[in-house]
């Protein structure tokens, strides 16, 4: 039985909840969202859109590399703690957002926003339930990143409809208010946290060849180079997809309030790929999954690039959202497979590193080959090749591993 049981939920809602919560609240330094507001900072500050995405580039760049040594934190401290750490930092850093007043002061906020936002409180999210469930880790992961879902479903369209009427600034001192407001329903969610600490070896899930995997043993392994390339690539043009959505509405004749209304159509389709990959991975494995599950970001980039009507526009929001929620659940428990749960935080901050190398990247590289007048739907066909190529890649770099504790061979 692979199915979701209301026992399952019932008897974990407290940790799933929790995990949810921190997911939805990763939302406000997640591209999309910041992304909201990039018409009035280029005009606000006088940006192209290749100057802009550099900005944006150099503060998530910097979020990666404090990641790799920050990440680890999750393997030592209560996600309760940590998460109102955490997120009232991000809170802060939506406060600084809504006072940027020079440009150069938009590399430190970018970086606050991200660092707080997409790396680390998504991070501990994942880490969370990785850790927390074993047996059942498909369907927690699932659950809990269905809380990214709601954002990109909810937060785009509301903050887009008040931006005709609130000052964007002002809509920053919402969001801080609203990461704020997570605080103590997380503590009350976790007044009896399953914590790290609290878990004896014998709960710990081993990874290939039956042990568990430092970070140091990992990046002398082909297989984590082999799936370096996998990661980076949703991350970098999932990410310029969103970035880039006021310039993307343009080129194809659209309003912008026509394309964040295809957002629902992405979330439902996200949700569907997170439960759909959560349940696959208990009862197929991660190595699989991860040499298919581009194949819809494939269509999606061939169908968004070469159509222009709105309904295309949203089939190919269905598939990119599809991809998306099955890479969202997927990695984190491709890690623990292959590399065990004991040092997971570690592990998993250098691959959110690699992610978030790859969030900057992706509009930079994209935005300047929209400054030299290629639109970003030309640019999408070319993507989509590369998301082939990676997808043969990993097949390559799962020859190299070994037996696996959790999967018969």
């Amino acid at each position: 039985m692979i199915a979701f049981s209301p026992a399952f939920l019932r008897e974990n809602a407290p940790w799933l909840t929790a995990g949810l919560l921190l997911a939805f609240s990763s939302s406000y330094g997640q591209t999309y969202f910041i992304s909201l507001f990039a018409g009035e900072i280029m005009e606000t500050f006088g940006l192209t859109h290749g100057q802009w995405g550099s900005i944006y580039g150099a503060g998530t760049l910097l979020s990666a590399g404090l990641m790799i040594f920050v990440g680890g934190v999750t393997d030592r401290f209560r996600v309760r703690a940590l998460g109102a750490v955490i997120l009232t930092c991000l809170a802060g850093a939506c406060l600084s957002m809504s006072a940027v007043s020079a440009v150069w002061m938009l590399v430190p906020v970018i970086f606050a926003l991200r660092f707080f936002g997409q790396g680390m409180s998504s991070h501990l999210s994942s880490v969370a339930m990785a850790r927390w469930f074993v047996a059942n880790r498909g369907k927690a992961l699932a659950v809990a990143t269905i809380g990214f879902a709601l954002g990109e479903s909810v937060l785009p369209i509301t903050f887009v409809s008040l931006l005709g009427v609130v000052d964007w600034r002002l809509l920053w001192v919402v969001a801080a208010g609203l990461a704020l407001m997570a605080i103590p329903a997380l503590a009350l969610l976790l007044q009896r946290e399953r914590t790290p600490q609290s878990m004896g070896d014998h709960e710990q899930s081993p990874g290939m060849e039956g042990r568990h995997w430092t970070r140091a043993q990992v990046v002398r392994h082909p297989l984590f180079w082999c799936a370096v390339p996998l990661v980076i690539g949703p991350a970098a043009f999932i990410t310029a997809t969103f970035f880039h959505q006021v310039h993307l509405s343009g080129e194809k004749g659209w309003q912008h309030i026509q394309f964040v209304s295809l957002f629902p159509v992405y979330t439902v389709a996200t949700i569907a790929g997170m439960i759909g990959s959560g349940l696959l991975i208990d009862r197929f494995g991660t190595g699989r999954l991860m040499q298919l599950y581009q194949m819809p970001l494939i269509a999606a980039f061939v169908l968004m690039g070469l159509s222009d009507g709105l309904l295309w526009g949203g089939a190919a929001m269905a598939l990119l959202g599809l991809g998306h929620g099955v890479g969202t659940t997927l990695p984190t428990a491709f890690w623990a497979d292959y590399f065990g749960t004991r040092h997971l935080g570690a592990i998993r901050a250098l691959a959110t590193a690699v992610m978030v190398l790859g969030t900057a990247l992706g509009p930079v590289a994209t935005g300047w080959v929209i400054d030299a007048g290629i639109g970003f739907d030309r640019q999408m066909p070319v993507i989509a090749i590369y998301f082939l190529a990676t997808s043969l890649l990993i097949g390559v770099g799962l020859r190299s591993a070994g037996p696996l504790a959790r999967y018969a061979p």
